[in-house]
């Protein structure tokens, strides 16, 4: 039997793996959405070839096919409420990066994800900080909180289409 130090680190390490592959899921899931919104296509066959080309863990694949389908099934009422929050600026003209990370922290902000929300707006500012423009994190974490305070604080929406 393992001293407790040792099992609390065990359990920590496990946790913090676990935030590690869901990290991994999506940086995975914002190429895969800037790929597909840039070469209009069969979605399906996309995903085929995208997870060929980028092997990756198993749980790492689940999570971000999860996020990615929740997100096109839910395209239109996200980019709704993105448009809803974010003052004086079109959808269109955001960068394509920036308005998919927007995507990804609104659908697991609001649509059943078992994400706390602090960690979906966080998860999304670093990855703006990663991913996007120097102005993008401030930006990214603007538009979330204002979504989570507005509308995610009553809890997960139900999928509407």
């Amino acid at each position: 039997m393992l001293p407790s130090r040792w099992q609390r680190f065990i359990k920590n390490f496990n946790h913090l793996t676990l935030m590690g592959k869901r990290r991994s899921s999506r940086e995975l899931a914002l190429k895969f959405l800037y790929q597909s919104e840039l070469n209009k296509g069969n979605i399906d066959e996309q995903m085929k070839l995208f997870l060929k080309r980028n092997s990756s863990q198993e749980e790492v694949e689940t999570f971000m096919l999860e996020l990615v389908k929740s997100i096109l099934r839910q395209i239109n009422e996200i980019d709704a409420i993105i448009q809803k929050f974010s003052d004086n600026w079109v959808l269109d003209r955001m960068t394509v990066i920036d308005r998919n990370i927007l995507r990804m922290g609104t659908c697991e902000l609001l649509f059943s994800f078992s994400t706390p929300p602090k960690v979906a707006i966080n998860e999304a500012v670093d990855i703006a900080k990663k991913y996007g423009n120097e102005d993008s994190p401030e930006f990214i974490n603007g538009i979330l909180d204002k979504i989570y305070k507005e509308i995610g604080q009553k809890g997960p929406l139900s999928f509407t289409s």
